[in-house]
């Protein structure tokens, strides 16, 4: 007799699954398009509210720290109340607010909006990373975690487009304005995703899991199971709550080490380049729409990255993709920090965006599986609110680096340092994961 677990992991791939990744895809590619834009306008805000370097590092900072509490609070609360709540919540959140910053009337009105912002990102993420890899079949779950994280590179691309053809013409108040309008996916998104049903068993709702189940089954062509056994329901009933403390037991305190050094260097990374990055364009002497070009095509080069990295995530294993995009993306921004040309700048930067992203795609495949149900959110949580941490320093190391156009090289640099720091956490602390069922 199968589990549910068992039923959910030898599912073959099929409509149910492309329909539930096209919809948290969608969420996905809102979240991106709420972060992205604030890169684009601060080029904007600089000139017309005369920020220093100092404030517009904390514009960035101020934004991570909401998503550090948001993906702490909303990844724990997810294993209490279920992940479709908070996946709801926090997409309603982070739209408003994203929307409320288009009418900020100062500095400080604009920080307290990007916080709720933050907040609302950082909740979402974790949360909508856990439904799907609950979901998705073992066999091809790297794939389709790594296609989920793809949509972050079609939602910057999206807040690209609006700001290079927006901003310029109406004022950086309408990008933001544009940002509120997916609060009303909430809508549809609430009547057509299920809660999880790993979730349900764990709370004791094994009816209900087991119907939900057998409706999947059944549009997909497979003949339903049975009902989970008494064995089965006894196991899920038996399941203690699981605390934040747990994740430093020596169960695993080596996974904690292992993802929380991972994401703490990625996220820095991230944060520290592309926020900074139209900015930073601009005080190597392009103009801003130059700027937003480059960043433009450096976006666009994400895609290609994520896809390759989905291709070869369930074949390669976990580690080896992970390590090999890591130590590219370091190579990389090593080359974009000493590029003179416009074609060299365009090169290492768009490879630079190439294996930066495809190791976000793996990195989110990979957190969720170290952790069991009854931890999973908290897990994944706590592990990209510690990484947020990284966000929050990483604009704020680099305002105090740049005091000139000749401080660029030795900015990359240090992420070239910290990008192989990672690969090497990876390479030592790591656990293979590649056609592990959940549990």
């Amino acid at each position: 007799m199968s589990t549910i677990t068992e039923r959910l992991g030898n599912l073959p791939l099929g409509k149910f699954h492309w329909r539930l990744l096209l919809i948290m895809c969608l969420g996905w590619a809102f979240d991106a398009m709420d972060t992205g834009i604030i890169s684009f306008v601060l080029p904007k805000l600089i000139a017309t509210w005369q920020l220093t370097s100092a404030q517009v590092g904390f514009v960035g900072s101020v934004g991570l720290i909401g998503m550090a509490i948001g993906a702490m609070l909303g990844g724990t609360i997810a294993d209490y109340i279920g992940r479709k709540k908070v996946f709801a919540a926090t997409l309603v959140i982070y739209s408003l607010g994203t929307g409320a910053c288009g009418l900020s009337w100062n500095y400080e009105s604009l920080l307290f909006f990007r916080f709720l912002v933050g907040f609302g990102l950082g909740g979402q993420l974790p949360v909508a990373i856990t439904l799907m890899s609950e979901y998705a079949p073992t066999k091809s779950r790297g794939r389709m975690i790594v296609l989920l994280e793809s949509a972050w590179a079609f939602g910057w691309l999206a807040a690209s487009i609006i700001s290079y053809l927006v901003i310029p013409k109406y004022g950086w108040e309408i990008a933001f304005y544009i940002g509120a309008l997916p609060a009303l996916y909430v809508f549809y998104l609430w009547r057509t995703v299920p809660e999880s049903a790993l979730y349900l068993m764990k709370k004791g709702q094994v009816e209900e899991a087991h119907a939900l189940v057998t409706n999947i089954e059944k549009e997909l062509g497979v003949t339903p199971g049975q009902k989970p056994s008494m064995a089965e329901i006894q196991t899920a009933a038996a399941a203690p709550a699981f605390s934040v403390l747990q994740l430093f037991s020596p169960k695993y305190l080596k996974r904690t080490a292992c993802l929380w050094i991972l994401w703490f260097c990625i996220v820095f990374s991230y944060y520290g380049i592309f926020l900074w990055l139209p900015t930073l364009l601009v005080k190597a002497g392009h103009n801003m729409v130059q700027s937003f070009e480059f960043v433009l095509w450096m976006t666009v080069a994400q895609i290609p990255g994520y896809f390759t990295a989905a291709a070869l995530v369930d074949k390669l294993g976990r580690k080896a993709t992970m390590a090999t995009f890591l130590l590219g993306c370091a190579f990389s921004a090593y080359m974009f920090g000493s590029a003179a040309s416009v074609t060299d700048i365009y090169l290492w930067g768009c490879l630079m965006s190439f294996f930066n992203l495809g190791a976000w795609g793996i990195l989110y495949t990979y957190t969720p599986e170290l952790y069991p149900t009854e931890a999973r959110s908290t897990g994944v949580g706590w592990a990209a609110g510690f990484g947020r941490i990284g966000g929050i320093a990483a604009p704020m190391v680099v305002a105090a680096m740049i005091t000139g156009p000749d401080k660029i090289p030795l900015v990359f640099m240090m992420f070239t340092a910290v990008l192989v720091i990672a690969a090497l956490d990876m390479i030592v602390l790591g656990d293979e994961t590649k056609q592990k069922a959940l549990n």
